[in-house]
């Protein structure tokens, strides 16, 4: 069963996760201070029966190789009240090792909970737009891609190419200055700072410049956090004030 640390998130931009997958491997400069893969560790110490796979020492690490929970599916229907829900915060849901077959299964939830708003990110673009036409992709779903440095731009296109009904993207952890960005057919962009052992700086220009484009495309944005030691070490605001935008097809404050 879905642990209860799953019911609610401490997560900003969101209110609960769901992980019907857990596990991942790293596969870009974002993952080096992965915040799952060290919690991973801790849940397989404390006995968590969907951590008690390791994965490849290499990219991955104990507790953390992926995993397929199919008795998770249940839990989106359990809630009585409407919730926003990141989709597998401990995983990739496009991996390369989760069946198609199981991804459309987990769209299947989330199409017939149309209560509740589903949030998924990804760094594996490629197999999300390859495995795009496969799925019916109900209005309820925001598709994100992570893009933490301008190498990974690459990843906003394929996005682009999905029919999410909200696409948006997470430039956190931030570690590089993505230039001038393409938002078209982009509703949301989040940033934030890395935190913990070893994190990052971020440089405030990078952000300002972020925020700019957002506003001039007329795309909401939502700066999470400036990072450091701990997640809230930084604080917030940005310029004197806080950043809580969300997509205006479907605001948190309208599910």
């Amino acid at each position: 069963m879905e642990p209860k640390m799953a019911d609610r998130s401490t997560i900003e931009w969101t209110e609960a996760t769901w992980n019907p997958t857990t596990g991942c491997d790293r596969i870009s400069r974002g993952c080096d201070n992965c915040y799952a893969l060290a919690l991973a560790k801790r849940l397989k110490a404390m006995g968590s029966p969907k951590y008690q796979v390791d994965g490849d020492p290499r990219t991955s690490g104990p507790g953390f190789g992926l995993a397929i929970h199919p008795d998770s599916l249940r839990l989106p229907y359990t809630w009585k009240s409407p919730r926003v829900v990141f989709v597998n915060s401990m995983s990739d849901l496009f991996h390369a090792r989760v069946p198609a077959s199981y991804i459309k299964d987990i769209f299947d939830v989330m199409r017939e909970t149309p209560q509740h708003t589903y949030q998924i990110l990804t760094k594996r673009s490629r197999r999300m737009r390859n495995v795009a036409d496969q799925i019916d992709w109900p209005e309820n779903v925001w598709m994100g891609v992570t893009v933490e440095a301008p190498e990974f731009k690459a990843r906003i296109d394929d996005l682009r190419d999905t029919p999410a009904f909200v696409r948006f993207l997470s430039c956190e952890p931030l570690i590089g200055n993505l230039g001038t960005v393409d938002l078209s057919d982009i509703d949301w962009v989040i940033a934030g700072g890395e935190s913990g052992k070893g994190h990052r700086p971020i440089d405030e220009g990078w952000v300002i410049s972020l925020r700019d484009q957002c506003s001039e495309a007329d795309v909401p944005f939502f700066f999470k956090q400036w990072g450091g030691p701990t997640p809230k070490a930084g604080g917030r605001t940005l310029q004197g004030r806080t950043w809580d935008e969300y997509p205006k097809a479907k605001s948190r404050a309208g599910v």
